[in-house]
């Protein structure tokens, strides 16, 4: 069974600045809890990672996370779908930690859970730091998607060259599931 680790703000719901920080803020974006649907129909396993350095800076409390969380698990399953783990980093970037991206170890922690290859792993993400996560971790598939608030996802980090591109996870899952490959 495949494994495909998905970024949560700006691939699964939108983005903001000034950070998601409690289930009112939380939107998803258009196509993306039907894709997460598609996929576990099509057998593959999906783990959402993320950096949520809002709760080492005071600007929101892991009760909040837990009911963010809890309204995309819940509006997931009222689309059809479920994820298989949520793993986050809940470190600030100075905090020196090895799962916040662009370190690999939330990456790691998730093909260790669910006992997955590096070559059987799909890594989505909507900024290089993400893209140098997965490659950290040993992954080789990896995408994509502009649903993110950068203009440049590739700035001040990995070359991304070689990359596949999609706009949003919907279309990205939809070349998945009918050629086998992204």
């Amino acid at each position: 069974m495949q494994l495909i680790i998905l970024d949560r703000d700006g691939v699964i719901n939108r983005d903001s600045a000034d950070y998601i920080k409690n289930a009112a803020e939380w939107q998803a974006l258009p196509g993306s809890l039907g894709a997460i649907a598609r996929l576990n129909k099509a057998g593959y396993r999906v783990v959402v990672i993320s950096n949520q350095s809002g709760l080492a800076r005071g600007k929101f409390s892991r009760q909040d996370l837990d009911a963010i969380h809890a309204k995309l698990c819940d509006e997931l399953r009222a689309n059809g779908g479920h994820v298989d783990a949520i793993l986050y980093c809940p470190h600030g970037p100075v905090d020196g930690c090895r799962c916040r991206k662009p370190e690999p170890g939330l990456f790691l922690e998730a093909m260790q859970r669910f006992e997955a290859p590096t070559d059987t792993v799909i890594a989505v993400g909507d900024k290089a730091s993400d893209i140098e996560a997965a490659r950290r971790a040993g992954i080789t598939q990896t995408v994509l998607v502009k649903t993110g608030l950068s203009p440049d996802p590739s700035a001040g980090c990995c070359d991304l060259q070689g990359v596949p591109e999609y706009p949003d996870l919907a279309a990205m899952v939809e070349v998945l599931l009918e050629r086998g490959a992204v």
